[in-house]
């Protein structure tokens, strides 16, 4: 790399990082997730607003990898962070109708989904047809798990039945929709070779039984030594981390896969200290620098100047499956279990976020070739849709008040023998 590139890429990071920071202030005083402003930030400094030369001018094509590099350790330590934070004691007292909800769920906005993409694929030719059915039915189902849980905190809602019971299927949602990914990638990318695909059960199998008891050991022997997160412990996690990763990307699949699942299997004891001493540092840098790289990288890829009424029409129905499927997946799952209309409801609205995690099966689909770059543009604004939507419609759906009275009626319960959704409305 010359000194101009140099310059140049340190010049792009401080552009990335303001941007980000001040469109996510933005979007928080507006009751929005900081999120929706930094992924607003990474499309304003594409080809979509100021054309593609000014947008070359401000990121040459020699600077351009080193930003993708940044962007996929981004992404990386971001899947770690979210299979981290998967909690199975979120499924105690409301496994079934969780289960339930994020089959459902799963199940109907995919059907639409792959019904979509037949329509769809006269426009955006492929050479894996099949693979592009399956991912469109894939992209459609996501929930994205991290911001549905600030969403919950900043709504005050997150000890309550509903806040608990939305993250529980958002948790199952993300798992599932990874594993579906996780097929279709293979089968994308593996070519002739569909034998590698068989690797990733014994992949799964070392990580669970073998690499799960060492770092259980090691966590129990820095907790007992009273040790923080030093900078040894951070290394060995670093270095865990991209061998996974390097792992599955050899498998065939992406390697966000084996950064996901190396937090996942995570012992609980040693992920506490974790949260302790080293998570803060880690989400700091992540959220304030890496994220920020990713989303300005996804966004040099989308570009909406040339939109059309063909592709107007095209984002309708987008919306109108990812919307629709998911509503009504999500809803009839809970009220088949009893939960009231109201927080069916809720719930139903909080499934449809999908914010950072979509954004990340669609850069998969684009890698490797399913999407192109005007069908992935339109996904990615429905990405933004869906999840700026969720705090708009709560308001009217969940006003605060009534999310108040339900809140103190929940700490009273906790008194007596609480229910995990009730199944009534009360009379108001």
């Amino acid at each position: 790399m010359t000194a101009h590139s140099a310059a140049m890429l340190f010049l792009d990071l401080m552009v990335i990082i303001a941007v980000a920071r001040m469109l996510g202030v933005v979007a928080r005083r507006l009751g929005q997730p900081a999120v929706i402003g930094e992924i607003l930030g990474g499309l304003l400094l594409g080809p979509t607003l100021y054309g593609a030369a000014t947008t070359t001018a401000l990121f040459p094509t020699d600077v351009r990898p080193t930003l993708t590099t940044v962007a996929n350790i981004g992404v990386c330590v971001f899947m770690f962070l979210v299979g981290l934070e998967a909690d199975r004691e979120l499924l105690r007292g409301q496994g079934r109708i969780a289960v339930t909800v994020s089959l459902s769920a799963i199940a109907l906005p995919f059907a639409f989904g792959t019904v979509l993409a037949l329509y769809l694929i006269g426009n955006h030719p492929t050479e894996h047809r099949l693979g592009f059915v399956l991912f469109l039915g894939t992209a459609m189902s996501v929930t994205a798990f991290p911001v549905l849980a600030r969403i919950l905190t900043d709504k005050g809602l997150i000890r309550t039945p509903i806040g608990g019971l939305a993250l529980a299927c958002a948790a199952l949602d993300d798992v599932l929709a990874w594993s579906i990914l996780a097929v279709v990638t293979a089968l994308v990318t593996s070519g002739d070779d569909h034998w590698q695909i068989l690797l990733a059960l014994p992949y799964g199998l070392v990580m669970l039984g073998v690499v799960r008891p060492l770092l259980a050991r090691l966590s129990r022997r820095v907790v007992l030594k009273g040790r923080t997160a030093n900078a040894g412990v951070l290394v060995a996690l670093a270095a865990g981390l991209w061998l996974s990763a390097e792992a599955t990307d050899r498998i065939g699949l992406h390697l966000i896969f084996g950064a996901f699942l190396f937090g996942a299997i995570m012992p609980r004891e040693g992920a506490r200290a974790l949260r302790e001493h080293a998570l803060p540092r880690i989400k700091r840098i992540c959220a304030a620098v890496l994220l920020p790289v990713f989303f300005t990288s996804a966004g040099l890829k989308v570009d909406l100047s040339s939109m059309d009424g063909g592709a107007v029409g095209e984002l309708a129905l987008i919306l109108l499956v990812a919307i629709g499927g998911k509503f009504a997946g999500a809803y009839f799952g809970a009220r088949v279990n009893g939960v009231r209309p109201r927080h069916s409801a809720v719930l139903a609205i909080l499934i449809n976020t999908r914010g950072l995690t979509e954004l990340i099966v669609l850069t998969v689909g684009l890698q490797i070739g399913v999407l192109d770059t005007r069908l992935y543009s339109l996904m990615v604004v429905m990405a933004l849709v869906t999840t700026g939507m969720a705090g708009v419609l709560l308001r009217f759906v969940y006003p605060e008040e009534r999310a108040r009275q339900d809140v103190g009626a929940h700490e009273t319960a906790l008194t007596s023998t609480p229910s995990p959704v009730p199944s009534k409305e009360p009379s108001s």
